[in-house]
């Protein structure tokens, strides 16, 4: 159809170009010669009308003109449409469900089709790449919701059959269960708000170093017993945040550090430099391995080598920090500690002055 209807149109509009440009010429030529021999004759007897040789000329050469216009129109309307025609079939395709087509650019020579071509394919690619990240992220979800509702489900129903007391100590069990079910459903939630860009943030002048100094104070003990040292290394400023979101910032990066690194010490800086907030959380190793390190922020990362599954990692903690951090337009990176461990270093702009 768009061969057809395309083609016909140029080769109709080529046509009519071809005709008034003969007569255009022929005419305004005669014309001009009319107005010259008008103020300046040649001959008194000369005839100054066309004659009917004079039409034959002008058929012929229309004629002629016509049928070059048309070869030419037909080639262009082949190197136009060849890859519109295939550009037509990939969308075809792509709305049939085939995420895997793609178009051929054809004739490079003309410019602005390939580039429209490249465009139509990276577009493709990139909605194939989420339809394989949406069906991993559906994998991953189900799998990570399965195991607490498994062990909810077997406990309820062995209380049910009496086969488990309904004590203290297996309702506390229960609702460890319900809290891990309830912090990966308010990780997803993080993440997804984030990427649609309506993660809500209350934005407010916060003295940073009070804010890590409280949680600290709340941490600390736990850290202790779990054989960790908090050290804090902080300047006294204020910035523009959400208290509450940097506050599950810096908790998600102490719990990564208690999940992955070595017993030790846990070092929490803040610092200004050049003119940017910079917040540093890092522990003492063994850091991020090589194969996660590049995509240590994507979601449901998690290293092997540190035996995190064991305790309860579902893979969010790093990508919900990357989320509120760049919804408060600033950005976060890894690099190795000076120790050999992980550092995780939080650019969040200007300090308020």
């Amino acid at each position: 159809m768009i061969m057809k209807g395309l083609s016909r149109q140029i080769l109709l509009a080529m046509a009519s170009v071809t005709v008034a440009a003969g007569l255009l010429v022929f005419f305004g030529t005669y014309l001009a010669f009319t107005i010259l021999f008008y103020f300046s004759p040649w001959s008194e007897n000369t005839d100054n009308w066309l004659t009917g040789f004079d039409f034959i000329i002008l058929g012929v050469l229309i004629l002629i003109a016509l049928l070059v216009a048309a070869i030419a129109s037909i080639r262009l309307a082949r190197r136009i449409l060849e890859p519109l025609e295939s550009l037509a079939k990939s969308a075809r395709q792509i709305k049939d469900g085939d995420l895997s087509a793609r178009a051929l650019p054809g004739d490079h020579s003309l410019g602005e089709t390939a580039l429209l071509v490249e465009d139509f394919n990276a577009m493709a690619q990139r909605l194939q790449d989420m339809a394989s990240d949406m069906k991993l992220w559906n994998a991953t979800i189900a799998h990570e919701l399965r195991t607490p509702l498994t062990i909810l489900k077997g406990r309820l129903q062995g209380m049910i059959d009496g086969i488990f007391e309904p004590d203290e100590k297996s309702l506390q069990a229960l609702v460890l269960q319900v809290d891990s079910l309830a912090r990966l459903v308010e990780d997803l939630r993080t993440v997804t708000l984030a990427d649609s860009g309506h993660l809500d943030l209350r934005l407010q002048p916060v003295r940073l170093k009070d804010e890590i100094l409280k949680l600290g104070a709340v941490l600390e003990q736990d850290l202790k017993q779990e054989g960790f040292e908090l050290k804090l290394d902080l300047f006294d400023l204020t910035v523009q945040v959400d208290p509450m979101r940097i506050r599950q910032v810096l908790l998600a990066l102490i719990t990564n550090a208690r999940r992955y690194a070595h017993r030790g010490l846990i070092e929490i800086s803040l610092r200004v430099e050049r003119d940017q907030v910079i917040l540093r959380v890092a522990d003492e190793g063994p850091g991020l391995a090589s194969d996660i390190a590049a995509s240590a922020f994507e979601p449901f990362k998690r290293g092997g080598a540190s035996g995190s599954l064991e305790k309860g990692g579902n893979g969010l903690g790093l990508s919900v920090v990357r989320a509120i951090v760049e919804a408060h337009g600033g950005t976060v990176r890894h690099a190795p500690s000076e120790k050999g461990g992980a550092m995780f270093e939080i650019f969040l702009g200007n300090p308020v002055t």
